[in-house]
């Protein structure tokens, strides 16, 4: 009701004047412009069941330009079943090793491919470190492909088809870990 209120408004102050609001209609087909599926990978979709949490859907989804999803599903992961994650990190933040953002495949391949597939900026992580733990049973996440993210005025990545698992918690959501350390190989 408030934007028909406030288009309303725009028309009558600015007469015929369409620019304001295509502008408006602009910003809100580019946060429907997701590429990929929230629907789970066919190895992992008898492992989880699908389940309603608004709250957590929301802290999942994030802006175009801010990172984040574009679009997600919650779902709980379910009892007796072993469910391999992992995380590529930043060894010079402790903390960041049971962040929120997981993978349900071993990064491999080029760096660079990575950071433009998950939308990693290179100042949010030089992703030297890896860690793989399962998911414990019950554990609520999100699954969804990438927003775009804005890393500077040189490099912004583009939506992605890739999917990425949020998990509010990883710290107390996880078991079972190892870690493994970055090192270089050039090829």
């Amino acid at each position: 009701m408030k934007n028909i209120l406030v288009s309303l408004l725009v028309i009558t102050v600015y007469g015929c004047a369409s620019h304001p609001l295509e502008k408006e209609q602009q910003s809100t087909g580019a946060e429907q412009l997701c590429s990929g599926s929230s629907n789970l990978p066919e190895s992992f979709a008898d492992k989880f069941e699908s389940i309603e949490d608004a709250q957590l859907l929301s802290e999942a989804l994030g802006r175009p330009d801010k990172g984040k999803l574009c679009q997600g599903q919650v779902y709980a992961s379910k009892k007796g079943i072993q469910i391999t994650i992992y995380r590529a990190w930043n060894s010079t933040n402790p903390n960041s090793k049971f962040g929120k953002w997981w993978a349900f495949q071993k990064p491999s391949g080029e760096i660079a491919e990575y950071r433009a597939d998950y939308e990693i900026c290179y100042q949010w992580s030089p992703l030297d470190k890896l860690v793989n733990c399962t998911l414990k049973p019950g554990t609520k996440v999100v699954v969804g492909t990438g927003q775009s993210a804005e890393c500077s005025a040189y490099l912004t990545y583009p939506v992605s088809a890739k999917q990425q698992i949020y998990i509010d918690d990883a710290s107390i959501s996880v078991s079972n870990c190892t870690t493994y350390n970055g090192e270089f190989s050039w090829k």
